[in-house]
């Protein structure tokens, strides 16, 4: 029997109805689109690599342990695809207008928690494979490794003959509760196993759980309240959603010139499009607070081929108050140096690991107690969500067809209104931007805010290039 992790069950226990964890990728293709029939054989032809796609999540009797994966017994593929065209002309903003209204419905608990939207009619005949999937399943890494199982390496691939499967018959709930015992037993078991090698080597053991202890405590410390500004507050159940693209070779130049890393250059960029948001929106920016919340993998090569989520996290509060894009990059640089030897991605990987030991029915009480109360008194400890995925540096096929974009989607949270997905694909970067429908409509502001940030940056390297004793042209403050 197959239980959730600690972690994936959490993004299970947050749901509410207003919060909708679910993560996805919009693949953008030319030439005439496929039939439904084709797209239809070739996700049979896949689904016994991803057998998490005709699974569904059942809970344990009395919350007695952690939700389990089972099989459906009433599995239907065409369910879990679906079909929709713009109206001409199609264009981005009628993709975007589209992505929000299918991003503000939850998945359904009693099936496979998937969907696979084919969208016809995007402007300069165009088509788009929207692949949504609930973020208990898995992680952006794990999404993009789905994703490259689903679609193919070569033009020319054939669709292979799905395989014929059966479902497992649901194990009784008596059987679920002695399994789900007998695994805690056994997380238990392996974490009492680390203690001889503690033990044979003690100096190690204490500096570990000092610098855990050290990055617990200031992760703890940067939960302080922010400031109120008008991207964080009270959120509903429907979204709005952009996005924009960079190339990813001026960001490498970028980084090369400036000593910085891709990241810090995407971030910064990011940094420059809240400015330019906060600004539009009347806020002032060189007095605000905007922290986001940072995903980090702990992902390992261990052989285990089942996606899940193996992410921990950092807070980064992004200065906004820079308004010189080059000030604002060794700004960003510094403060990612900063939190990388903090210790704070440990101590979150140590919190996991001990979630998995902890009685399920207290984690999901507690859990579904906090997500109330977000939602009735609200938070200002985090004002945004940044997650940063590399995706594969080649180009992947869809039955022949070359998949041109790939843009990203991430789900926000009580408090949070707007949040920024990046994700490079095939020398490009790509930047999804959601936002509550209701109080964030103008989360295209953020999207091209930030891709115009990293055109300023590339022409600022160039010019530095070109003469070293030169910063090149800058702006009194970021687009």
């Amino acid at each position: 029997m197959e239980r959730l992790s600690a972690l994936d069950a959490e993004f299970l226990h947050i749901e509410d109805g207003i919060v909708h964890m679910h993560i996805a990728g919009a693949c953008v293709f030319a030439d005439p689109p496929p039939s439904m029939q084709q797209i239809e054989a070739l996700v049979a032809s896949k689904l016994h690599l991803i057998p998490r796609y005709r699974q569904r999540v059942r809970p344990v009797p009395l919350e007695l342990g952690r939700p389990v994966w089972v099989d459906d017994p009433q599995f239907d593929l065409a369910y879990h695809l679906r079909h929709t065209a713009l109206p001409p002309p199609g264009d981005d903003g009628a993709f975007c207008r589209l992505m929000g209204r299918l991003m503000s419905h939850p998945l359904d608990r009693e099936r496979p928690l998937w969907e696979i939207w084919l969208v016809e009619g995007l402007e300069g005949g165009r088509w788009a494979l929207v692949f949504k999937i609930h973020h208990c399943m898995v992680d952006g890494i794990a999404g993009v490794d789905l994703l490259k199982v689903m679609l193919d390496l070569s033009p020319d691939a054939p669709t292979a003959q799905a395989q014929p499967w059966e479902p497992r018959s649901e194990p009784p709930g008596a059987l679920k509760v002695l399994d789900a015992w007998r695994g805690l037993a056994s997380n238990a078991l392996a974490a009492l196993g680390t203690v001889p090698g503690s033990v044979a080597h003690p100096a190690t053991s204490v500096r570990s759980t000092f610098s855990t202890v050290e990055g617990a405590l200031r992760f703890l410390r940067e939960l302080a309240p922010t400031h109120p500004v008008s991207i964080e507050g009270n959120i509903g159940p429907n979204r709005v959603w952009a996005n924009s693209a960079a190339s990813l070779a001026d960001v490498k130049e970028i980084g090369a010139t400036f000593g910085c890393t891709v990241n810090d250059v995407v971030m910064a960029a990011v940094t420059g499009g809240y400015r330019a948001l906060l600004t539009e929106r009347g806020d002032d920016p060189d007095q605000a607070v905007v922290r986001s919340l940072v995903p980090v993998s702990t992902r390992h090569d261990d052989g285990h081929g089942i996606p899940d989520n193996r992410v921990s996290a950092l807070l980064l509060d992004l200065p906004v108050q820079v308004a010189d894009p080059v000030e604002r990059l060794e700004a960003v640089r510094r403060e990612m140096g900063k939190l990388k030897s903090s210790h704070t991605s440990e101590a979150g990987e140590a919190v996991v690991s001990i979630g998995n030991l902890a009685p399920p029915m207290v984690v999901g009480s507690f859990s579904r107690f906090a997500i109330r109360a977000m939602h009735r008194f609200g938070q200002r400890s985090l004002n945004t969500v940044t997650t940063n995925v590399p995706g594969p540096q080649f180009p992947l096929y869809c039955l022949g067809h070359q998949m041109l974009d790939y843009l990203p989607f991430v789900p926000i949270s009580h408090g949070l209104r707007v949040g920024t997905a990046i994700l490079s694909y095939n020398g490009n970067i790509f930047f999804g931007i959601t936002g509550d429908y209701r109080t964030m409509p103008d989360v295209g502001v953020l999207a091209a805010a930030t891709a115009s940030g990293i055109e300023e940056l590339h022409a600022i390297a160039l010019a530095r290039l070109a003469d070293p004793g030169a910063d090149g042209p800058r702006k009194a403050d970021a687009p």
